[in-house]
């Protein structure tokens, strides 16, 4: 190969029922700036029930010159689809998106740079927040997904500065690591990107993130699926923490402690009117708290709804995180022992 040629680049994406969002991500990756015969696509779908493969076969038809393939994700899982397309993979590089995801056009060439310049062993950027359907409670999810209240210092919602992190969600790697440290934990369904770059750092790596590196994320539509969502997140981040409890960060840790604290006041009530007190003043705090958050961005956007759409949506997140963390700690050890 000649010096000068860059390095192949297999971009892997897990994929299920995605037919409104999975055309944005091919066209734009078919935009981006790194020489196009340096680069595949590979998506692992899990069987999709809806137009996705009709979609994804048309933009074959139309782009034949495009590197793109895809394979059978017969488990149906996340983790299991990103092992799969990495064993279908021919990269040296291999760079994981979602195929609700649309990274700006030098998303590609950034991730490659920073891996060549040596930055770090995974390297990744900054979600830029979008809403996933129409209307007011959708504009709101999305505002939610991107509010501090939403989801704490997660660095890659607001990182201004380029720097070592926990965790990137869309991460850029050579195929070295996925043998240096193994692919992607399919025992856990949820938080298998936090797991794998939990494994890179213990091995020595670094997880590099840069704001310059940029994708645009499609939050979800309504609060049902909003809701689903966390509790997924939360029920398999405890799992997740029984491997490594040290990871264990403030934010995580804040939304069982509330749901927790709601549970016990509301049955403590019942026989103490102390907490029935308590109870009271900490929900007249926390919607106090959620409304100036949701009166400062209408004040900023002149959208008098995202007040109450934001209060909704960051409640729906707490507590079905929380909820979600509650249930796996009360459910496992009978699962362990079942």
């Amino acid at each position: 190969m000649p010096a000068s040629m860059p390095p192949f680049v297999s971009v892997i994406v897990p994929c299920y029922n995605e037919q409104a969002t999975i055309r944005f991500l091919l066209d734009a990756l078919l935009a981006q700036t790194y020489p196009r015969a340096q680069m595949e696509i590979v998506i692992a779908d899990a069987l999709s029930q809806d137009a996705t493969r009709q979609v994804v076969a048309a933009f074959q038809q139309e782009r034949p010159d495009f590197l793109l393939r895809v394979v059978d994700n017969a488990r149906r899982t996340i983790p299991s689809g990103l092992n799969l397309a990495i064993a279908a993979a021919r990269g040296e590089i291999l760079l994981r998106l979602d195929a609700h995801s649309m990274p700006i056009p030098d998303y590609v060439e950034r991730c490659v740079s920073a891996l060549e310049a040596g930055r770090g062993s995974n390297v990744g950027g900054v979600w830029m927040i979008r809403p996933g359907g129409e209307g007011w409670m959708a504009e709101s999810i999305a505002a939610a997904a991107a509010h501090p209240l939403g989801v704490g210092d997660a660095m890659y919602r607001f990182a201004a500065r380029a720097g070592s992190v926990d965790t990137v969600p869309f991460g850029a790697f050579r195929r070295e690591l996925i043998q240096q440290i193994g692919g992607f934990d399919e025992t856990l369904l949820t938080n298998e990107d936090y797991e794998f770059n939990v494994r890179i750092r213990r091995s020595g790596g670094i997880v590099w993130l840069d704001p310059q590196i940029r994708s645009a994320y499609f939050a979800r539509a309504s609060l049902i699926e909003l809701a689903k969502q966390y509790w997924r997140y939360g029920f398999w981040k405890f799992k997740m923490l029984r491997r490594y409890p040290g990871t264990l960060r403030w934010r995580q840790a804040l939304p069982p402690l509330f749901a927790a604290s709601l549970i016990f006041l509301v049955l403590f009530s019942f026989f103490l009117v102390v907490a029935g007190w308590i109870l009271f003043f900490e929900i007249i705090i926390y919607l106090f708290t959620l409304m100036a958050a949701g009166i400062y961005l209408f004040l900023r956007q002149r959208k008098p709804l995202l007040i109450p759409g934001l209060m909704l949506a960051i409640t729906t997140m707490h507590l079905s995180w929380g909820s979600g963390f509650l249930w796996s700690l009360v459910s496992t050890p009978f699962a362990d022992h079942g």
